[in-house]
């Protein structure tokens, strides 16, 4: 007989049981109504593996009593989204509902998306879709416009730390485990439950005292010294973003590779060179900026690791690249005086005159439609020098 995994076997059975998300789940929150009310919704959850996707559809399907039909888009086609509708034909006719989740909803093409619209819409099938990668990217507007978008986030560091010791609780092997040891796991985990508990797992299974280096083995991987939420995390952002301002793409590379090591959310770093492709590098290299956006997308897109060439490749190119403050010179100048001057009225020859009355009134005076035309009276208030 197969053994359960222990992640299965510490899946909540209800919302009260379930750590995290308390965006979600607080008294006032959607899925909290949902439950409370028995109303399903169609839903779409957006958020990294091993934060409670399929365990939050489960207990919503549970709770509301409703028949949970489970489908892996990596696995499923067209044919077994018909079997599924044809099923909840017969549950409606029993007035029995039917909950059909979707795992990796993305994965599915336009076709087999198309095929849930009617459905959808007529509450033949209430729909929940779990998936990683951005809905707005991967699921088509049609169904996406029938459906609740939920973000779920990252487990954070005490959360999964809760999670584990309710694992040893149940397991009855509370002494075993070191605090730093379960201190390395939830760093390990990146936010992930699964992963956390699969590492519990196994560390547990050397029938020693789990000690960090037990994790270590057991996980084998190095636990990097940065802590996602910690003084390192920002520590080694800024290495990164200083050493592309000076140049140099050797430390470059060496803090972008400790941060994708560390398990650091790649949109995060995409983000950050976004950022600088115009804070830093600005008029000096006007390409920086769209690199730096494809870039982004890529990672939204494709993810890691395949995404490992397109951030080292951005990286890269922002620190080889000349470097210009004027972009950043000009926005905080600009800024001042929009402060310092809110209510000066546009003078009339640069307003816009779409009718004879306001043309008459002076407003686009002596305009000309042309290229770099230049006004006499200049294009500012009257009260700005």
């Amino acid at each position: 007989m197969t053994r359960v995994p222990l992640a299965e076997q510490m899946r909540p059975n209800s919302l009260d049981e379930v750590i995290g998300q308390t965006h979600l789940l607080g008294d006032a929150e959607i899925l909290r109504r949902i439950v409370t009310q028995k109303e399903p919704v169609s839903l779409i959850l957006w958020g990294p593996p091993g934060t409670g996707k399929t365990t939050l559809a489960r207990i919503i399907a549970r709770e509301v009593e409703a028949e949970f039909i489970e489908l892996s888009a990596v696995t499923s086609g067209k044919k077994d989204v018909e079997r599924v509708v044809e099923h909840a034909r017969q549950n409606w006719n029993l007035q029995q509902r039917t909950i059909l989740f979707v795992d990796e909803i993305h994965r599915f093409n336009k076709a087999q998306q198309d095929a849930f619209l009617p459905h959808v819409e007529s509450g033949l099938i209430t729909l929940i879709g779990a998936t990683t990668e951005n809905p707005s990217f991967e699921v088509i507007t049609p169904l996406l416009s029938r459906t609740r978008v939920l973000v779920l986030q990252p487990l954070s560091k005490p959360e999964v730390v809760d999670i584990l010791k309710r694992a040893l609780r149940q397991l009855k092997q509370t002494k075993r485990v070191t605090p730093k040891a379960l201190d390395y796991l939830a760093e390990l985990a990146g936010g992930d439950a699964r992963v956390a508990l699969g590492n519990l797992e196994l560390a547990l299974s050397f029938d020693e005292k789990v000690t960090p280096e037990t994790v270590k083995a057991a996980a084998q991987k190095k636990v990097p010294g940065y802590d996602k939420k910690g003084d390192m995390h920002y520590d080694v952002i800024s290495a990164f973003i200083k050493s592309m301002r000076g140049s140099d793409t050797k430390a470059t590379l060496y803090y972008l590779s400790r941060m994708i090591d560390a398990g650091e959310d790649p949109k995060l770093i995409a983000r950050r060179m976004v950022i600088f492709a115009s804070e830093d590098i600005g008029l000096a290299g006007n390409g920086a900026l769209s690199l730096a956006v494809a870039t982004f997308q890529a990672v939204e897109r494709v993810g890691l690791p395949e995404a490992n060439y397109n951030l080292y490749h951005c990286a890269t190119a922002l620190a080889r690249s000349e470097k210009s403050r004027e972009i950043t010179e000009l926005m905080g100048n600009a800024k001042s005086l929009a402060k310092q001057y809110p209510d000066s009225p546009v003078p009339l020859h640069v307003r816009n005159a779409p009718t004879k009355l306001m043309k008459d009134l002076g407003y686009g005076k002596d305009y000309e439609w042309k290229a770099n035309f230049k006004h006499t009276k200049g294009f500012l208030p009257e009260d700005i020098p």
